[in-house]
């Protein structure tokens, strides 16, 4: 397949040049352009010399998918623009748009294949099909397989939501076909009139497929958490400087291919001069734009350091935390003396599905704590982690 993009496209296996991503968008939406209106016209022609509500269910459905083809095309194009003034972070989840929009229309057609079936089934008449249009379908099956691993090839090389989503539905409608090609053998064979509830099979397997691709293709939108790969590459790059010794509340945002951005928390020693460690994480900042395109900022936080009792309170604390549950973590650490009474002062992040309460959850941690100290008190804040890799500490 790589040979195939090579002949087409110009420096197709430099993936990373949003130019490059963009020929392979237009690419893959003329190849189906062109490919599901053939299929289509030959599809639509045996219905009709069949009389075969099936198989021209399956030619209107590739009808449907070459406007899907056309809707790519433009989500590429629309994806490729660059920021604006309206559009800071440029236009590149129109590619996700594009992918759900392709979703919908699977899903649409599935139902619309559904009426026609159910009046076949009502009304059922004759098929006429031959071992001539048998074939033709079967040659159609592979003409379908050819063009879903095209769309795959090219979805996985540029990690397209879009292309892995009509590479799907080009899987979907092979299925589609077989079942047609099934019937239309029975059908020469016996005299059971399956077509109608055939048709209705494709229909419903079209709808569970559309149904499932508008879930994957809205996550992106929908904000979904990022990649663990990401994250924990991410961290490791962070924490890899010297002079970081922690990292907390990493948030990542995806605006589509070419447009990350990430914001994090790198604790440093409150007793290095505050000018070095500000220099360190300008350097981490523009490392990790030029090795990882992704456009980091970093907040710093001090941390003492060179105190053993509140190393050995911080300690303590932990060890509590991880009694709760493994993937509690904890950030920014304090502690305030007084004649009466010791504040600890502390961040929590608590796992999206920890199902205890804030109030209850901070209540609780409190009670363990003063089992140390009855003097201590607390002030947590409880954040809820963004990543779906722990953050370090």
């Amino acid at each position: 397949m790589n040979a195939l993009f090579r002949l087409f496209i110009k420096n197709a296996d430099d993936t990373t040049d949003p130019a490059v991503r963009n020929a392979y968008g237009n690419f893959t939406g003329l190849f189906g352009i062109v490919s599901n209106v053939l299929l289509f016209l030959v599809k639509f022609i045996l219905g009709l010399i069949t009389s075969s509500i099936s198989i021209t269910a399956d030619a209107i459905n590739n009808l449907c998918d070459a406007g899907s083809s056309v809707i790519t095309v433009f989500g590429f194009k629309i994806a490729g623009k660059p920021a604006d003034k309206k559009h800071p972070y440029g236009h590149a989840r129109m590619e996700y748009i594009s992918g759900l929009i392709v979703s919908c229309l699977v899903t649409a057609i599935g139902f619309d294949l559904c009426i026609s079936s159910i009046e076949k089934i009502i009304n059922p008449t004759e098929t006429k099909h031959t071992a001539v249009t048998i074939s033709i379908l079967g040659i159609t099956v592979i003409a379908k397989l050819f063009q879903g691993f095209v769309y795959r090839s090219a979805g996985k090389k540029i990690n397209s939501p879009a292309l892995i989503a009509s590479s799907a539905d080009s899987l979907n409608d092979v299925i589609s076909t077989i079942v047609v090609v099934i019937g239309g053998i029975i059908g020469m064979t016996t005299n059971i009139k399956l077509d109608g509830w055939l048709g209705l099979a494709v229909a419903l397997f079209v709808i569970y497929s559309g149904i499932k691709l508008i879930i994957e293709t809205s996550d992106p939108l929908l904000g979904a958490a990022p990649d663990e790969a990401l994250v924990e590459a991410l961290s490791q790059k962070i924490l890899s400087y010297e002079g970081v010794i922690g990292l907390h509340d990493l948030v990542v945002h995806n605006y589509g291919f070419g447009r990350c951005f990430a914001s994090a928390h790198a604790e440093v020693p409150a007793s290095t001069n505050i000018l070095i460690s500000h220099d360190i994480i300008d350097n981490i900042e523009f490392d990790v734009l030029k090795e990882m395109n992704i456009h980091l900022v970093i907040h710093l936080d001090p941390i003492e350091t060179d105190n053993s009792v509140v190393n050995d309170l911080r300690t303590a604390v932990q060890i509590i935390l991880q009694s709760k549950d493994p993937d509690i973590t904890m950030h920014d650490f304090r502690v305030v003396f007084g004649e009466s009474h010791t504040n600890l002062i502390f961040d929590v992040d608590l796992p999206f599905e920890y199902e205890t309460s804030d109030d209850f959850f901070c209540s609780e941690i409190t009670k363990d704590i003063r089992k140390i100290d009855p003097c201590y008190n607390t002030v947590i804040t409880v954040d809820r982690n963004y990543m779906n890799s722990r953050n370090k500490n």
